[in-house]
């Protein structure tokens, strides 16, 4: 049986933002730059699916994570439908946990779930997490206290962070590898 996903895109603060869900929940959040390459991203990650544009069917969600990431909204609780390994569902339900306007690192995630060696671990499931904002591995920083890395880019990350209130140090430098998601994203805070 194929499985329907129905999916739409919303602007945000942040850039255009895709929502697809299954009757289940929420099953794939991602900023991008454009409608066109969020609806090929998610061709390419659920090719076996049914993929349907169903602006009326996630509104409900849409709306949620609009307001969420525009800072109009305190919380957010969607019911999600996201498949992994059970370490990456143990490490995104202790992301879930985080609260609001808080941050913990890689390690204090793993030594939290009892696997104190773990924290590589625990960002590549953060790197894989299927649902930006909802799942949020924005609040998980370096060791450090640096913002470290972010699938959607440092200024995104940052500009979350400060849209909850967590504390948040000086602005990144200029990335080695000059990839374009580090960039500044051009809307204010």
């Amino acid at each position: 049986m194929t499985r329907r996903i129905g999916w739409t895109v919303v602007t945000t603060g942040l850039g255009p933002l895709l929502v697809a869900a299954s009757e289940r929940g929420v099953c794939r959040v991602a900023f991008g730059e454009g409608e066109a390459e969020l609806a090929a991203l998610l061709a390419r990650e659920l090719p076996f699916a049914s993929l349907e544009r169903d602006d009326a069917g996630v509104v409900a969600f849409a709306d949620a994570l609009a307001r969420y990431v525009d800072g109009d909204a305190a919380e957010l609780a969607l019911p999600l439908d996201v498949p992994g390994s059970r370490f990456q569902q143990r490490v995104w339900d202790a992301l879930r946990a985080i609260p609001r306007g808080e941050v913990r690192s890689y390690g204090e995630v793993a030594r939290a779930l009892g696997e104190p060696t773990a924290a590589r671990a625990v960002a590549r499931a953060c790197a894989t997490n299927p649902a930006a904002v909802a799942i949020p591995c924005h609040r998980v920083v370096a060791s450090d206290g640096s913002l470290g890395g972010y699938h959607y880019g440092v200024a995104r990350k940052r500009r979350l962070l400060v849209r909850e209130g967590a504390p948040v140090g000086d602005p990144p430098g200029p990335t080695a590898r000059g990839d374009f998601r580090d960039r500044e994203v051009p809307t204010a805070v």
